[in-house]
C-alpha cells in the first residue's frame, strides 16, 4: 500500500521507537530507511564499533575546514543502516544534567521537556539490569548494563582519578553526574543492543507496520501549508508514501534539516542559492548545529593489561563462548564528569577513560598497550550550520561548527588536557605508566602549546544536534510538540530538536525525545512528572 496513518523517515534511535509506539496503538505506519541490513559481525561485537566508520554503513559526513581547528575537516560518521547511529555508536548510555532539560524548558520556552518532565520517558524505554529504582526503569525495551568485562588498566586509572579527589559516583544518570563512574552501555549479554534489537525486532510481523529499507526519501510532498507523504526513490515499490495524520522526520540532526530544505522548508536566501523557491520561510532550519569537541591524551601501558588484547584469538573465542572479555568492551569503560574551572555547578567537561589506544577515529595503529584519557566538552559555546551544497538529495551538505572558534571552549580544553596529564601521574596509574604519546614531549606545559595541540588534534564525538530547534523564538523550527512551525501535519523528533546539546553522549536523550513524541503524536496525556517511581514493564 503506499496510504499509511504515519509516515517515519530514518530507522535510527528516534524511529525505531516511534515506529513501535505508533504501530502499538493500531495506527498503519511506515518507516523508510535509506541504510540496509545491520546484521554484520561488527554490528554486534561492542569493541568493533569504529571499523565500521568509512564503510557502507556509514553516512561519512564531515565538518568543516574548521577555522579553529586549523583549518581541518573533521570526520562525522553516521550509520547508514537499520538502527542508524546505535548500530555503530560506542553503546554509552548518558542521559546528561538535569539542567540540561530545564534550560530547555526555562530558557527556550520549551514547556513539558524540563528533568521532571522527561525522566518518566527515560524511564519508560529502560530494562536496567541492575533492577528498578527511582530514576531506572525495569521491563522496558532499551537494555541497559554496566560494562561486561573492564580491563585492570580501568581500575588503575579509576584509582588515578579518586586520589586526584573526585568522588566514585555509582549511577551517573540520575540527573547531577559528577565525579568519576563506570560506564552504563546499551548492551545485552556482551552484545550490541541497538533500537532494532530494542524496538524493531521485538515486534517483527506487526501487520500495520512496515519497514523499507534501503529506500530513500527525496522530499515532502506539500498540498498548500500541509504535508501530506514523502517522495521516495530507491527499492520503494511506489513513488510517493502518503501519510494520511503525519510525516515525521527522524533522520537526525543531518539529515532531517536537509529534507526540509530540499522540499522548499527553510532560509529564502540560502534555498535559492541552489536554485531551490521557498515553499515555507524558516530560517532556523540548518542553524545551531552542535557537537561534543573531544581530544585525547595517550600513555603508552608498561603493564599491559588493555584492549590490545582484543586482537587475539583466545579474546574471539572468549566472547563467541561467553560474550565476555575485551571484545564486549565499549573502549571508554569509566568517565570523569567535572568542571574546567574547578568550581561548583554542572560539568562542562565529560572525560572519556579507555584501556586502550584510541586515536583519530580508531584510525591510527599502536603496535603495544596504551591507555586515553579524553576531555570532552560538554558545554560548547560554538554554534554552527548546515547548508545545501545542491539541489540533488545524493548531495552531501555543507557543515561548519566554528569549534574552538571561542575562547571560552578553547581554554576549557586545554584546563582538561592538563588534568589528563596530572591523572596520568597519580598513583596507582603512575606506576603502570611508560611514555606519553600524546600530547608528546614535544607538547609543554604552557598554555599556549597545549592550545596548540588541542587545535591540531581535536575531533568531534559524533553528536551532532540542534538543527531544527524547539523552542519558542524566532529562530525555533518545530514547537514544544515537535511539530513544524508553518506547516501542517509534519514533525521533527530526533536529536535535531535539542536547543542546546546536553551534558553528555547524545543516544540516551534521542530515546527520550522520541518516547515523549510518540505520546504527543498519538494524543496521550504526558506521563506523570518524575514521582520517585521506577516504570512498569513495557
Amino acid at each position: 500500500m503506499s496510504d499509511y496513518d504515519y509516515v517515519i523517515v530514518g530507522a535510527g534511535s528516534a524511529g525505531c521507537v516511534l515506529a513501535n509506539r505508533l504501530s502499538a496503538d493500531g495506527a498503519e505506519v511506515l518507516l523508510v530507511e535509506a541504510g540496509g541490513s545491520d546484521r554484520s559481525p561488527k554490528v554486534k561485537i561492542p569493541a568493533a564499533f569504529a571499523q565500521l566508520f568509512r564503510t557502507n554503513v556509514d553516512w561519512d559526513y564531515s565538518y568543516g575546514p574548521e577555522p579553529g581547528c586549523d583549518g581541518r575537516e573533521l570526520f562525522v560518521p553516521r550509520g547508514k543502516m537499520l538502527g542508524g547511529s546505535s548500530s555503530m555508536n560506542a553503546m554509552l548510555y548518558v542521559r546528561g544534567h538535569r539542567d540540561d532539560y530545564d534550560g530547555w524548558r526555562d530558557d527556550h520556552g520549551c514547556e513539558g521537556w524540563g528533568w521532571d518532565d522527561v525522566l518518566p520517558y527515560f524511564i519508560r524505554s529502560e530494562h536496567h539490569e541492575t533492577g528498578p529504582s527511582a530514576t531506572h526503569g525495569f521491563g522496558g525495551p532499551l537494555n541497559v548494563a554496566p560494562p561486561r568485562s573492564p580491563r585492570k588498566l580501568t581500575d588503575l586509572i579509576v584509582g588515578a582519578t579518586r586520589a586526584r579527589g573526585f568522588d566514585f559516583q555509582v549511577d551517573y544518570n540520575g540527573g547531577d553526574p559528577d565525579g568519576v563512574s563506570l560506564v552504563e552501555t546499551t548492551q545485552r549479554n556482551g552484545r550490541r543492543w541497538s533500537s532494532v534489537d530494542a524496538f524493531l525486532k521485538p515486534i517483527k510481523g506487526r501487520p500495520n507496520l512496515e519497514v523499507a529499507s534501503g529506500v530513500s526519501a527525496l522530499g515532502l510532498e506539500l498540498d498548500g501549508d500541509r504535508v501530506s507523504g514523502v517522495r521516495l526513490a530507491g527499492k520503494a515499490p511506489f513513488a510517493t508514501a502518503r501519510a494520511r495524520r503525519e510525516v515525521i522526520l527522524a533522520a537526525g540532526a543531518i539529515g532531517s534539516p536537509q529534507l526540509l530544505m530540499l522540499s522548499g522548508i527553510g532560509d529564502r536566501d540560502k534555498l535559492a542559492a541552489v536554485g531551490i523557491d521557498a515553499a515555507v520561510e524558516l530560517p532556523g532550519v540548518g542553524s545551531n548545529l552542535q557537537d561534543h569537541p573531544f581530544c585525547v591524551g595517550i600513555w603508552e601501558s608498561a603493564i599491559g593489561k588493555s584492549l590490545a588484547d582484543a586482537e587475539k584469538p583466545q579474546a574471539a573465542a572468549e566472547w563467541l563462548l561467553r560474550r565476555t572479555g575485551p571484545l564486549a568492551s565499549t573502549v571508554a569503560e569509566a568517565f570523569l564528569f567535572t568542571r574546567s574551572d574547578g568550581g561548583d555547578g554542572p560539568p562542562d567537561l565529560q572525560f572519556h577513560l579507555a584501556p586502550a589506544f584510541f586515536s583519530d577515529h580508531g584510525f591510527e595503529e599502536f603496535d603495544g598497550h596504551a591507555y586515553t584519557v579524553g576531555p570532552v566538552l560538554v558545554e560548547p559555546k560554538a554554534r554552527g550550520e548546515i547548508t545545501l551544497t545542491s539541489s540533488d538529495p545524493a548531495a552531501k551538505p555543507r557543515m561548519i561548527g566554528n569549534h574552538l572558534n571561542d575562547d571560552g571552549d578553547i581554554a576549557a580544553m586545554v584546563a582538561g588536557m592538563k588534568l589528563a596529564r596530572e591523572i596520568a601521574a597519580t598513583e596507582p596509574l603512575a606506576s603502570a605508566t611508560a611514555r606519553e604519546i600524546y600530547p608528546g614531549p614535544g607538547v609543554g606545559s604552557s598554555d599556549e602549546e597545549i592550545a596548540a595541540d588541542v587545535r591540531r588534534r581535536t575531533e568531534m564525538l559524533y553528536h551532532p544536534v540542534g538543527t531544527c530547534a524547539m523552542g519558542a523564538g524566532a529562530d525555533a523550527v518545530v514547537d514544544a510538540e515537535l511539530r513544524v512551525r508553518g506547516v501542517d501535519g509534519l514533525r521533527v523528533a530526533d536529536a535535531s530538536v535539542m536547543p542546546v546539546i546536553t551534558r553528555g553522549n547524545t543516544n540516551a536523550p534521542t530515546y527520550m525525545i522520541a518516547e515523549k513524541a510518540a505520546d504527543m503524536i498519538l494524543g496521550k496525556d504526558p506521563l506523570p512528572a518524575a514521582s520517585a517511581h521506577a516504570a512498569a514493564p513495557a
